[in-house]
């Protein structure tokens, strides 16, 4: 999930899901190496049980501790602006995302909600003009960060 969430366009709309994730492969990946090195015995499956955790924990020191869990924050829906008239599950929403004391991101995305836990975003393609049959302008406010804006 932490590599869908990061490399796709696929999110983690809950924050504890997502917080399990982030910080899973953070504290998992040295645990699971440490647990291979010190547990399995036979060298051909030892050596290929640590690939996996290292390359995840090479990675991890790569990004940068800190920017992983400054993303573990899951993006928080303040406005919808358009909803798909014939797919109500497709969305034009205004998010924010609380980053700590660095303030919060904002954007304006296309989503599609796969549930109430999991989306697809679209951040690239956003159109200027939604005005036409097929989206109806919606300007609900959310707010599930709780903030004013």
């Amino acid at each position: 999930m932490f590599i869908l969430d990061v490399a796709t366009s696929f999110e983690i709309k809950n924050q504890f899901i997502k917080s399990c994730v982030y910080f899973g492969v953070m504290i998992g990946a040295p645990l699971i190496l440490l647990w291979n090195i010190l547990i399995i015995k036979m060298v051909k499956w030892e050596i290929i049980l640590i690939i996996i955790p290292l390359i995840t924990l090479i990675m991890v020191f790569a990004t940068g501790p800190l920017q992983i869990i400054q993303s573990s924050s899951a993006w928080k829906t303040q406005k919808i602006i358009y909803q798909n008239g014939q797919l109500q599950f497709k969305k034009v929403e205004f998010q924010m995302q609380n980053v700590g004391a660095l303030g919060y991101n904002r954007r304006n995305v296309e989503v599609i909600y796969l549930t109430s836990l999991f989306m697809l975003v679209d951040t690239l393609n956003i159109k200027t003009d939604y005005d036409n049959s097929e989206w109806v302008k919606v300007n609900r406010d959310v707010n599930e960060l709780g903030i004013k804006f």
